[in-house]
């Protein structure tokens, strides 16, 4: 289509202020609208830039008299304005879309998955860096992809093709893709999340995951969880073509070592423990090789790797007890794999905002590997009904605080404190960030405490 000048952003966050700055430094004109209010520091972005805003209303009007309008990726396309906009044939853009039209010559990496995501994304930017790579990365973590290629425009980086990109990327991002091609695509896995957005369809839900792969073509790569039977299962019935695809499995490290690619990796001295971090490690290292990295300066890089907070992320040790802050872990699946990591017996801090979670799957990890469970939320009923009849020790509270004085006095010395809620965290905290911030917060409180008073838990 016909390079639009006049461009309207939906929405003021990190993605559709990073694709207002784009069209900034196209030359575009450029107007955001937001439903609600501006965060002052994005307000005030945009009033430097001297790109005119609306917040706490849509004017439709003005956003119709758009040549193009790219939407931020938390507003879905059932919006009745947005079917509207389509309907009188204004092209609606998500901002990856936007991004990647005006990218330039460029490579990249794009990662998607129901869990595992940031993790692989962080460490394969980390990989890239210290095999001497120009990569930057983006997407659904750090900076909206639209922002590093108004950067390259602003720089006049934009016709350099040796460029990296290694963006994570969301289903929700994915879903307003059209035309949008990495070199190499990743689909770590699919389980049940956001339903709600997909009318409770898996099949919905596993579509927009695989629009990551939708327009690659000969010479591109697609890696795939051979594992996983809700991505073998879409892929069975909706083949990919175009792209070489490559199914990976879970790997059963010998003594710390996977390979990938034909090369051997030692993970036993790194921080990536636990078989789903080997998993995201095989992913990480498979896209860095076809990427060009070389095999050696790989090695270093892994062992340097610290994975991201609210990761599986130890956060100290009081009186022989290790504290892991698992915060991200929103869901049932990602719980399955922190609690298959664990070597130890566990103190498990679970709850939140229940999804209608199916606790079952957790049922034998649970009687295995937990020895009691730590409820934080305000409605703690699905998790006493999940597990009580299991007969672990089971206690209600309802702040980080609470949660982690409960549990430093049901553990042991050489056994591990899991925060690994399975549930969102809007019931009681902002974002699992701050409710992953307290948790830590109140274990060095109770790390200095018990310093200074020489006491020991459990």
């Amino acid at each position: 289509m016909k390079r639009p000048e006049n461009i309207v952003v939906l929405g003021s966050g990190e993605s559709g202020v990073g694709a207002a700055l784009l069209a900034r430094r196209l030359g575009m004109r450029v107007f955001v609208s937001d439903k609600g209010a501006i965060a002052p520091g994005f307000r005030q972005e945009l009033a430097s830039e001297g790109i005119a805003f609306e917040e706490k209303q849509h004017s439709f009007d003005r956003i119709a008299a758009a040549d193009a309008v790219v939407k931020s990726p938390g507003i879905p396309n059932s919006l009745p304005m947005i079917r509207q906009l389509r309907e009188r044939g204004i092209p609606v853009w998500g901002e990856m879309e936007f991004a990647w039209r005006f990218a330039g010559p460029c490579r990249m990496a794009a990662v998607t998955g129901s869990n595992g995501k940031t993790t692989t994304t962080e460490l394969l930017h980390h990989l890239l860096r210290a095999a001497g790579m120009p990569v930057r990365m983006g997407g659904n973590v750090g900076h909206a992809f639209a922002r590093l290629v108004a950067d390259d425009w602003e720089n006049g980086r934009q016709n350099d093709g040796e460029r990296v990109f290694v963006l994570e990327i969301s289903s929700f991002q994915l879903e307003d893709t059209e035309t949008f091609r990495p070199d190499v695509a990743m689909l770590l896995n699919i389980s049940p999340d956001h339903l709600d957005r997909y009318e409770y369809q898996m099949e919905r839900y596993a579509a927009a995951k695989f629009r990551i792969a939708q327009n690659q073509q000969n010479g591109d790569l697609f890696l795939y969880n051979a594992d996983n039977p809700a991505t073998v299962a879409y892929l069975n019935a909706h083949p990919v073509g175009g792209p070489e695809v490559l199914g990976l499995h879970q790997p059963a490290p010998q003594n710390g070592l996977v390979e990938a690619a034909g090369h051997p990796f030692d993970l036993s001295a790194t921080l990536l423990k636990g078989p789903h971090n080997a998993f995201n490690a095989l992913f990480a290292l498979t896209a860095a090789l076809r990427l060009g990295a070389a095999a050696p300066p790989l090695q270093a890089a892994i062992n340097s790797f610290r994975p991201p907070a609210h990761r599986m992320e130890p956060v100290g040790e009081v009186a022989g007890v290790q504290f892991i802050n698992d915060s991200k872990a929103t869901n049932v699946d990602s719980v399955f794999y922190a609690l298959s990591a664990m070597t130890r017996p566990v103190v498990w801090i679970a709850g939140g905002q229940d999804k209608g979670n199916d606790y079952s799957v957790l049922l034998p990890l649970v009687s295995e590997k937990v020895k009691a469970i730590v409820c934080l939320g305000i409605d703690n009923t699905p998790l006493f009904k999940a597990f009580a009849h299991l007969g672990k020790e089971m206690v209600a509270v309802q702040s980080a605080e609470a949660a982690v004085r409960e549990a430093a006095a049901l553990a042991h010395p050489g056994e591990v404190v899991l925060l690994s809620p399975a549930c969102a965290s809007f019931d009681l905290f902002g974002n699992y960030m701050q409710r992953g911030d307290l948790f830590r917060q109140a274990v060095q409180h109770l790390t200095s405490s018990t310093k200074t008073s020489g006491n020991v838990t459990g």
